[in-house]
């Protein structure tokens, strides 16, 4: 007797074509798409094509100068990262049998995470479990929010402009930002600096200073200080950020306990305001809904138990930088608080 179509499908369906179009949709393009998987432009259209047969569906809208993804093939998209997520946990997953711990940790993280505790906590896991590996890629914090809601990462540490309602979050650690200029800038050798000094000069900001984003609080800083209306440089990576000030691109915002060593070395200096500086917590975020292995469930573990031990002023990165540092909120807020007035 002939099975369903829905049961049918599941045993009809190349699931090689699920993998290529996944690589079609974040490559955005055929042809990018080819060049990642090493195979020819024909190959990959052509398995495109098999797929939107087999799925009876249009996934991708392909015409000179556009690339859209259908309503479909977003959906499509989804399940394929999340199928893609299951099969790269196999490895760890079979290695559950032996007698040592075993496994493999993929860590999604944003640019500079610079944590001792992190560190320490690192440290001593590799040490008690040697033959655990590791694998840190690194992202912008709405991306790892994504791949970690995909199950594509076992652990993800990133900023978060709100909580994610489907995922669990730990604050692993909260750091103050200051405003900072370079050697090059005529403010590094002003015998003082007031808040009028920084009117209408050129900054540079992080991606995710926009509006709603989790530094949104350095843009509010930067308008209460009157620094020019538009940005003269972007980037996404904290380094890039340090770059940039350096070259006198822009002032910029720097993490105070990040910036402290190139502040002695003389490589830039910190500007006003001194206190009541914004604050943003890094979090520690995985997915309930992933099947952790051995070596991930014992690495969450540690996690947890190490980091609750630590009161959240022994994590936090500049306080003592910042004398109005203990009117910030307690760890279960969940979103940066506001620049405070002079």
């Amino acid at each position: 007797m002939q099975l369903p179509h829905g049961h049918r499908f599941p045993w009809n369906l190349d699931w090689n074509l699920l993998r290529t179009f996944m690589v079609v949709v974040e490559q955005r393009g055929i042809s990018k798409a080819a060049n990642f998987l090493g195979l020819k432009q024909p190959t990959v259209s052509a398995a495109l094509k098999r797929l939107e047969q087999t799925t009876n569906k249009t996934l991708v809208i392909r015409k000179p100068n556009e690339f859209t993804i259908t309503r479909a093939g977003h959906a499509l998209y989804t399940e394929c990262a999340k199928i893609f997520g299951s099969i790269s946990q196999l490895p760890s997953l079979l290695d559950a049998d032996t007698a040592e711990l075993r496994g493999h940790l993929s860590i999604a993280i944003t640019s500079s995470v610079i944590s001792e505790h992190f560190g320490d906590i690192l440290n001593r896991f590799c040490k008690a479990h040697p033959h655990v590996t590791y694998s840190f890629s690194v992202h912008e914090s709405g991306d790892i929010e994504t791949i970690i809601s995909q199950n594509r990462a076992s652990f993800g540490v990133c900023l978060l402009s709100a909580l994610p309602k489907n995922l669990n979050t730990l604050v692993l650690y909260r750091e103050f930002f200051g405003l900072y200029c370079g050697a090059r800038h005529p403010l590094f050798s002003a015998k003082t600096i007031t808040p009028k000094d920084l009117e209408g000069e050129p900054f540079v900001a992080f991606q995710t200073e926009a509006e709603g984003g989790p530094l949104e609080v350095i843009s509010r800083l930067r308008a209460r200080m009157g620094l020019a209306n538009t940005w003269r440089g972007v980037s996404s990576s904290l380094n890039e950020i340090r770059r940039m000030i350096m070259a006198d691109i822009g002032i910029g915002a720097l993490p105070l306990h990040v910036a402290k060593p190139d502040v002695a070395a003389g490589h830039i200096r910190q500007l006003p305001p001194y206190d009541a500086l914004p604050m943003v917590n890094i979090y520690l975020i995985t997915n309930p809904a992933r099947r952790l292995s051995d070596a991930e469930a014992a690495f969450l573990s540690t996690c947890e138990a190490e980091i609750s031990a630590i009161d959240i002023t022994e994590r936090t990165y500049g306080a003592d930088l910042d004398p109005q540092a203990l009117q910030y909120p307690a760890e279960g807020t969940p979103l940066s608080p506001p620049v405070q007035s002079d």
